[in-house]
């Protein structure tokens, strides 16, 4: 039985090297480009969905950089043959990053140069403070985890403000914000336990410098959310110092 696991376990590895040696050739001298980069290493980022052409009207400025990117969720279930596609996609096209990501799935043996992978679950606060103090300052943070409603929004709460000022938060696959399934809602479009609803919100903070309300103090996302830009399934949330003063007081003071 021990000899067969072993084999198997060989087997997939033998079997991912080769398919990952011949992605990588079949990458190279298309780095600049995300959709064609998304199709040759096999991310359901470009076909399943269209986010790469998202990916890089927003990503763009990080291409050359030394960034840390941290994607929750490896894919491919529990199996050690499938998984890692967005990661390696990430791997080409940021060549001076480091890409961390994690999964609830033992995925250890997808590690490679620049590509590091915990195992663990999306909502654990402790653990993910502990991987953040690991990871350093985060200038990319995407959730393409679970997609449970309830994990999304807690997971943002813990993880937004581990995110480098300049950085951005992506929320993958927000169609199940209106699946039962995952805790979604198709009836109450404003049912605050839903990610779209809870996001849509946050747009109000973007303008909390408006508020007429006696001795309102904006909380951190007022403060740190600088721009949100929702997409068919996908959100992209830009985090700095939302310090615009009020309209109204500039006009009141000419």
């Amino acid at each position: 039985m021990i000899k067969e696991l072993l084999k198997k376990k060989l087997a997939a590895a033998t079997k991912r090297k080769i398919r990952n040696f011949i992605q990588d050739i079949k990458a190279f001298g298309r780095g600049r480009d995300l959709n064609k980069l998304g199709r040759i290493y096999g991310t359901d980022k470009i076909g399943e969905h269209f986010y790469t052409p998202h990916y890089m009207t927003h990503l763009r400025r990080f291409k050359y950089k030394r960034i840390n990117l941290f994607e929750i969720g490896v894919g491919g279930g529990p199996s050690s043959y499938f998984g890692a596609n967005s990661l390696r996609m990430w791997k080409k096209y940021f060549p001076f990053g480091k890409i961390f990501s994690l999964d609830i799935h033992e995925k250890s043996s997808f590690q490679e140069n620049r590509i590091i992978i915990f195992q663990g679950n999306q909502i654990d606060k402790d653990f993910l403070n502990k991987i953040a103090a690991e990871m350093g300052e985060l200038d990319i943070i995407i959730d393409d985890g679970s997609h449970m409603n309830a994990h999304v929004i807690e997971t943002f709460n813990i993880l937004f403000p581990k995110l480098k000022d300049g950085g951005i938060y992506v929320i993958e696959d927000t169609q199940t914000s209106y699946l039962e399934e995952y805790g979604g809602d198709s009836r109450d479009l404003n049912n605050p336990q839903t990610t779209m609803s809870y996001f849509k919100s946050l747009t109000d903070s973007l303008n909390s410098q408006e508020f007429v309300i006696p001795d309102y103090e904006r909380n951190y996302f007022a403060k740190k959310i600088i721009s949100m830009h929702f997409y068919h399934n996908l959100i992209f949330v830009y985090k700095g110092n939302n310090d615009e003063k009020s309209n109204l007081a500039v006009i009141s003071q000419k």
